[in-house]
């Protein structure tokens, strides 16, 4: 968001262009153009929807396929750039949320102009907060040739009237493409170049996008720098250096313990470990709830207990992670279970023993076991944790009392 901020906040005008984009074509791209000449406005931003209100019930092709191909569509442009302000932000996606947030980056006096379909006009006034909507920023209402202008000028005529709102009207010949007809080509296997841009073509076949699933089922798994950049916007500044630390440390127990593989799936697993554990306790509570997170007694008493199992089903759905076996390695970080696999264990370990941690009692020792022998250490830090937890006078999870007595027996 920093990054984002540099890119605009001295503009004094900015046409804003959200919408889907699944995906991202050439006529969005004209249309932007159009609208930054005609309105001589300073960038144009492309704004990728998180969850729009109005598709709640539509399946949305993952946001960072759809982040990334804007940008591989807009990165030629030196006047477009591409946020991810929406993304980003948990929850519904509300207009008004994402004008007023722009307001207050960019400078008092910056003029908005806010691109949208000629159909959403019609629609507008039963928008969350129209009236203020409305006065925050321009609306320039874009169609494709042969659209019903009587009835957009009657609404237009009619808001003006009512609200003093500018909304301006363009016709852009090539909406004529839509991204419903691309996806439905590349589903069929039809030809969908010269519709979009080359370098979204080649992504759309790359990860197979819009295929029939049942033909092709495909698993992504973001780029670990994809998801280094996300969980630096999700995780504080401590948290962050402690997952690093967590990622270093795992690599090295999977490269005595394990193969290449469990290598790569250590850090994977490692980077992700904490990614619900910042989160505010209203939206780590409707997460729960949308993800089907089942909260036990012992977590409802002991709420740091929750992040780990919410973790996994973010891991799943925000970040692609299609490995069970990453998963449960997340899942388990914290309490720990009986019968851990090799990953299960090693990022339970690196999670006690990274070295950005205050120094505690028994530390070194569990450092030093981790080196020696995987289980002996599980064995002695499920001890000191248990331990610790009855110190405060709180209960101990089922799962760990199982894995401790599991461990003794090793």
């Amino acid at each position: 968001m920093r990054n984002e901020i540099a890119g605009f906040k001295n503009c004094k005008s900015i046409a804003i262009m959200g919408g889907t984009f699944d995906p991202i074509h050439n006529g969005h791209l004209v249309t932007a153009e159009a609208v930054r000449h005609r309105f001589n406005v300073d960038k144009v931003i492309f704004i990728p929807t998180g969850r729009p209100a109005h598709k709640t019930q539509e399946q949305v092709t993952h946001n960072e396929h759809r982040y990334l191909m804007t940008v591989l569509a807009t990165m030629r442009n030196e006047n477009f750039e591409v946020s991810r302000i929406e993304i980003d932000r948990p929850g519904v996606t509300y207009t008004i949320d994402t004008i007023e947030m722009l307001k207050k980056m960019c400078q008092p006096d910056v003029r908005l102009y806010f691109i949208t379909g000629a159909d959403a006009i019609h629609q507008i006034m039963h928008w969350k907060e129209p009236e203020r909507l409305l006065s925050l920023c321009d609306f320039v209402a874009v169609t494709r040739p042969g659209y019903d202008r009587a009835s957009l000028f009657g609404d237009i005529r009619e808001i003006r009237e009512k609200f003093a709102s500018r909304i301006h009207f363009m016709e852009v010949p090539a909406l004529a493409i839509s991204s419903s007809d691309i996806r439905d080509r590349a589903k069929r296997g039809a030809p969908i170049k010269y519709l979009l841009p080359q370098a979204v073509e080649d992504y759309i076949h790359k990860f197979c996008l819009y295929e029939d699933v049942e033909k092709n089922e495909v698993r992504f798994m973001l780029d670990l720098d994809v998801m280094q950049e996300k969980l630096q916007s999700a995780l504080s500044i401590k948290r962050y250096i402690h997952t690093m630390g967590v990622a270093d440390e795992a690599e090295r127990l999977a490269e005595i313990y394990g193969t290449q593989g469990d290598k790569q799936k250590a850090r994977v697993a490692a980077l992700l470990h904490d990614c619900a554990k910042d989160f505010p306790i209203g939206v780590r509570d409707r997460f729960c709830k949308e993800y089907k997170v089942p909260v036990d007694e012992y977590m409802k008493k002991a709420t740091d207990l929750i992040h780990p199992f919410l973790g996994a089903e973010v891991a799943r759905r925000d970040y692609l992670v299609s490995d069970e076996e990453i998963i449960g390695a997340i899942r388990f970080h914290t309490t720990g279970r009986a019968n851990m696999t090799l990953l299960e264990k090693i990022i339970y370990i690196a999670d006690y023993i990274e070295p950005n941690r205050e120094k505690f009692d028994g530390i070194e020792e569990a450092r030093r076991l981790a080196y020696l022998d995987l289980d002996m250490a599980m064995k002695f830090i499920l001890e000191q944790t248990i331990e610790y937890v009855k110190s405060r006078g709180r209960e101990v999870h089922p799962f760990s009392i199982e894995a401790l007595e599991y461990y003794k027996d090793c």
